[in-house]
């Protein structure tokens, strides 16, 4: 290690000092480093590893994954958000069995070329599986070389990104690519945070930021969009002791998930008034509300919504559990409490379960 700078050094002696044990720290087998990074990628490193732990638990090898039923897979990653992610992960593990025996590829260019794989992911999976010089450049790293080299542009900009990624490939020794890579993302985790703990920082001689006082200035944020705020009105229609659910289409917004019914207040209605039009229009039952439930907020990139949650109850004299004609939903099936733990939901509707699992008056329907 006679040729490394002091700053390659630096790091790598650190991350020998305070590497964490991870999961897929224990064999970098290139499957579950790459589970891992897809897992991380929206998801807090705390969080992040319960999740791990039980996808690899469920699914240890690339032919379990790739043969599992999608619904199986939802599920599991049910309240990690982005669900696109757990779709593509088991499309890519189906590409994987076809066409690269069952391992995830050490060509940069056959890896992105995989469903859900970009640049980051294959990066992060080829120098840490495979110790291949590829850069990766995350929330972490921005943060690090933002402050380091005194990036000013905006770090979502093209010309920020392509000073990092360049930046990232010419820092990895020759080698040592496994090691530097981690040592960087661990270090703007644990040391070089959004809060930096530059008293304790063995960088503050190669920072620049730090040099000029402007650390708390790095990086620069991109300018953010407008958070718009959407109304919705949601129903959970009970007969008979069973609830009502329905699938989301492939297409459009949470596509495969399950769902209470329900929709967009539009203007000049209420919440309540809302429930009973979309009831009527997707299934083309007359319900009214016999209670509201819960009012429940929950924010998107660029949402934020507010869920009015209503306990419904038919209009209509219907023998049994009556069939819906379906407008926008796939399917539809009525279930007991219970079984809802079964379904994967978006956030907002499972939110609302969990609130009434808790709450003593449904506790005649749980």
């Amino acid at each position: 290690m006679s040729d490394l700078s002091p700053l390659q050094k630096t790091l790598l002696d650190w991350f020998e000092k305070n590497r964490r044990d991870l999961p897929w720290r224990k064999r970098y087998d290139p499957y579950e480093v790459w589970i891992s990074e897809v897992i991380l990628q929206q998801t807090q490193m705390d969080r992040g590893v319960a999740y791990i732990e039980r996808f690899l638990e469920r699914f240890p090898t690339m032919e379990a994954l790739a043969e599992a039923d999608e619904e199986e897979v939802l599920k599991l990653w049910e309240g990690l958000g982005y669900y696109a992610r757990a779709r593509n992960l088991r499309k890519a593990a189906q590409h994987m069995v076809a066409e690269h025996g069952g391992t995830f590829p050490e060509n940069a260019e056959a890896a992105r070329a995989l469903p859900g794989v970009g640049r980051y992911t294959a990066g992060a999976v080829l120098s840490q599986a495979y110790n291949q010089e590829e850069p990766i450049v995350d929330a972490n790293v921005e943060r690090v070389l933002s402050r380091l080299f005194d990036v000013d542009s905006p770090i979502k900009s093209s010309q920020a990104q392509s000073f990092l990624w360049e930046t990232a490939r010419s820092l990895i020794p020759k080698g040592l690519a496994r090691d530097f890579n981690q040592a960087i993302m661990e270090f703007g985790n644990l040391v070089c945070g959004k809060k930096p703990s530059c008293m304790f920082c063995p960088l503050t001689e190669e920072c620049e930021a730090y040099y000029l006082g402007i650390v708390d200035h790095r990086p620069v944020p991109a300018e953010r969009k407008p958070t718009v705020p959407v109304e919705v009105a949601s129903g959970v229609l009970v007969h008979d002791g069973y609830i009502f659910i329905q699938k989301r289409p492939e297409d459009g917004v949470w596509p495969g998930l399950w769902e209470f019914p329900g929709g967009n207040v539009e203007k000049g209605e209420t919440p309540a008034e809302a429930v009973v039009r979309e009831f009527q229009e997707e299934l083309e039952w007359d319900v009214a509300p016999a209670e509201k439930i819960a009012v429940i907020r929950h924010g998107y990139t660029t949402f934020k919504v507010t869920l009015t949650a209503f306990l419904l109850r038919f209009t209509g004299e219907y023998v049994g559990w009556p069939e819906p004609v379906l407008h926008d939903a796939t399917e539809g099936v009525w279930v007991s409490f219970a079984e809802l733990d079964k379904y994967t939901f978006p956030a907002g509707h499972r939110k609302l379960i969990d609130m009434m699992s808790r709450d003593m008056r449904y506790a005649w329907l749980v």
